[in-house]
């Protein structure tokens, strides 16, 4: 999943990560690469902490809609790609079945996105819980 981050730098400090899908999940870095390499592992901590929470977690909003709401000057905008198959370290294998031919779009979409199966699906079922829940 693709999250939008705000990088803001104030003359006197790192850049600074706000990530507007996910109230109080921040991060800096002391160069703008740093940053956005500090905001997935953020995102990923943060994620952890809601779902072991039993909360969902928000899907992503488009930047074209979150500038509408962030408009200060200066603000730089990047999209991160978080993993949530990484959340765990402890992984529990499940046994699926999925028609053949859904398993080659699957497969084919995890390989052009650099995803693995394992990953993609684990994303998708996070996307599909967070649009589907009663929040």
């Amino acid at each position: 999943m693709k999250y939008p981050i705000i990088i803001q730098k104030d003359p006197k400090s790192d850049y600074g990560v706000l990530v507007p899908d996910l109230p109080g999940c921040f991060s800096a870095g002391a160069t703008i690469e740093e940053a956005i390499d500090n905001a997935v592992e953020a995102v990923l901590t943060h994620a952890e902490g809601l779902l072991s929470d039993s909360e969902t977690v928000p899907t992503p909003t488009s930047i074209t809609e979150l500038k509408k709401r962030y408009r200060e000057a200066g603000n730089l905008w990047a999209l991160v790609e978080v993993d949530f198959s990484k959340l765990s370290e402890k992984m529990a294998r499940v046994n699926i079945s999925v028609p053949e031919n859904l398993l080659s779009k699957i497969d084919s979409y995890a390989t052009k996105t650099g995803a693995s199966r394992s990953g993609m699906l684990v994303n998708a079922a996070l996307e599909y819980i967070s649009n589907h829940s009663e929040g």
